[in-house]
Order: structure tokens, then sequence, then C-alpha cells
């Protein structure tokens, strides 16, 4: 049985070293290029991508065959994190204690990198050769609804008219599912799919990516909150300075962490029907819940 660290020692590597790999061998501007792998490079938990693998390997696949959707994955929260932080956005000056994209590279290029991730995310799953046709269009329509109109995109611009307004915790909630849970959501469902689960596991796995997608949000808004400036890689306070409903606002801090807690149990108990061969998708869970960044 696989620990948790092994296995992300074992997996991180290769999958930026997939990542870095798609996007130096590019036939575009050295600037895009530039760009698009300033981002991807620096760094991060990589929880998405490797939650793709974790699901695979817990059901006894070959995780190195899910590569390239791990990479389109990142590549997609990558572009997300780029956009979040333009001035017309979330305004930040710094990502993962660096200096944001559009602060190195301007607006223009740092709008231009994240759409390029974005589109070349689609052409590394269609182009996969360890998966079949209809998989493919599976991965394809989940992930475009996934990072959509109806789940990533929709959940920001609902975040963004928001801001200053008094949400109750079903509107918050209704937020966070699409805007962070539907990325969490489609990584255990493309590793689920990759590995030949039947209808009820899926659904299994998919109420467990919607608790810790939801427990994932709820630790960003304490560590906004309670967190280290130079571990988050972010400005401490920076939810508040924008007047935005977070959990501890509307729950308390305390309120915060009792529904932090249900999620991390409501997530392990979506997992005791499935036949997992090991722990790692409910060591994620607690490494989500614990997290200092």
């Amino acid at each position: 049985m696989i620990e948790l660290q092994t296995f992300i020692q074992t997996y991180k590597g290769q999958i930026e070293r997939k990542m870095y790999h798609e996007i130096d061998k590019l036939q575009a501007p050295p600037i895009l290029k530039e760009a698009m792998n300033y981002s991807l490079r620096a760094g991060g938990k990589r929880i998405r991508p490797l939650l793709v693998l974790a699901t695979m390997n817990s059901f006894g696949q070959d995780c190195k065959k899910g590569l390239a959707v791990a990479a389109a994955l990142e590549m997609i929260h990558t572009y997300s994190l780029i956009h979040d932080d333009l001035p017309s956005m979330d305004d930040d000056d710094l990502r993962r204690g660096k200096p944001t994209n559009h602060k190195v590279f301007g607006e223009a290029h740092a709008i231009l990198a994240g759409d390029a991730l974005l589109t070349y995310s689609f052409h590394l799953i269609s182009s996969m050769p360890t998966i079949t046709p209809e998989q493919k269009v599976l991965l394809i329509n989940e992930l475009s609804q996934g990072a959509g109109a109806e789940g990533m995109v929709g959940g920001q611009v609902a975040d963004i008219d928001g801001e200053g307004a008094e949400l109750s915790l079903q509107e918050l909630e209704s937020i966070h599912v699409r805007k962070t849970g539907r990325l969490l959501q489609f990584s255990v469902f493309a590793g689920g799919i990759m590995s030949g689960v039947n209808p009820q596991q899926l659904d299994k796995l998919n109420e467990y990516a919607h608790h810790i997608g939801l427990a994932f949000q709820i630790r960003d808004d304490i560590l906004d909150v309670e967190g280290e400036e130079d571990e988050i890689g972010k400005r401490v306070g920076s939810d508040e300075s924008k007047d935005k409903s977070t959990y501890p606002a509307l729950l308390s801090m305390e309120g915060a962490r009792q529904k932090l807690e249900y999620h991390l149990i409501s997530a392990k108990k979506s997992l005791e029907e499935l036949p997992l061969q090991n722990d790692l998708l409910a060591s994620i869970a607690d490494l989500i819940v614990k997290r200092r960044s």
C-alpha cells in the first residue's frame, strides 16, 4: 500500500515534466511560451492532477496512462489563476509568493497565456493514445462543462457579483461548488472513467469530490484570516478587503471549522463503499483540510 507522501514524490514531478515538455515543444511566440511556463512553474500543490492519478491508483490502474489528463487539468487551473489575478478581477500582485503573471508580462500577454493554456488542454486530451475515442469525448464534454459557464467560470461570475452582498450559506456554497468544486469533481471523475468504474461507483466518487471541494474552499477562507503570508503566497485578508462573503464571516471561525470537519467526515464516508486498494483518496481529504497554504 502506497502512502500519500510517497505517491506525491513519485508523481508530482512526472506531472510537471509532462506540462513543461508540452509547452516547450509548441510552435508559438517565445514570449507566449515564457508567460505560460512562468505560471506553470510557479509551484503549487498540484491537488487536481494528483487526484486524477490517485483515483486511478486506488482502482489498481497504471497512473502513467492518465498523465495527459492530469497535465491538462493543471493547465486549466493555472489559466484560471492567471485571469483571477488580473486588475479587472481580484487585482492581486502576488501568487505563490511571486509576482503575478500580468505584473511580469503585462495584462495582454497574461490574458493570452491563460487563453493558450485553456485551449491546449483540450488538445492534450484529444490526442491521448492511452484511452478510447469514447472516453476522450466523455472527458472533454465533462471538462468543458466543469470549466465553463456552468462550472468554474459561472462560479467566478457569481463570486464577483456577490462582493458586497450578504449571501446565505446556500448561495455561498453554490458559488464554490462551481468555482472550486467542479474541477476537483472532474479530477476524480476522470480517474474513475479511465479506471472503468461502474455508474454507482462514479456516484460515490462524485459525492467524495463534492465534499472535498467545499472543504478546500472553507480551508482557503480560514487561511485568508489566520494564515501566514509567506506560507500561503498571497496577501492575508484579501477577501475581507474585497468585501467578499466567506465561511468565517458567515458562520464565525468556530462554525467554519465545524463545517470543515463535517465535509471531511462526509468525504471519507463516501469512500467506504468503494473497492479501493489504498487510502490515497482519504489521505488527500486530510491534506486539503490540514494544509497551511
